[in-house]
């Protein structure tokens, strides 16, 4: 779901990100929120925690290792 972006909310920043060309993940109403770092002020992605969850493991197992995007 992408949606209007609230400034209310805690946005953190991965400390490898050196040039703000980075995701930004904040906790909002129970779920994830990721937004850009170049538009903090345009839209957000929002995921219930469940598919948060999903996500991290399959990173973890390698499962997008292989993705051609």
């Amino acid at each position: 779901m992408v949606e209007k972006n609230s400034s209310e909310s805690k946005w953190r920043t991965a400390k490898a990100c050196a040039a703000q060309n980075c995701v930004q993940v904040a906790f909002i109403d129970g779920g994830i929120a990721l937004r850009d770092s170049k538009n903090p002020d345009g839209g957000i992605l929002r995921y219930s925690l469940r598919e948060w969850r999903d996500f991290v493991a399959g990173v973890r197992e390698g499962e997008f290792d292989d993705a051609r995007l």
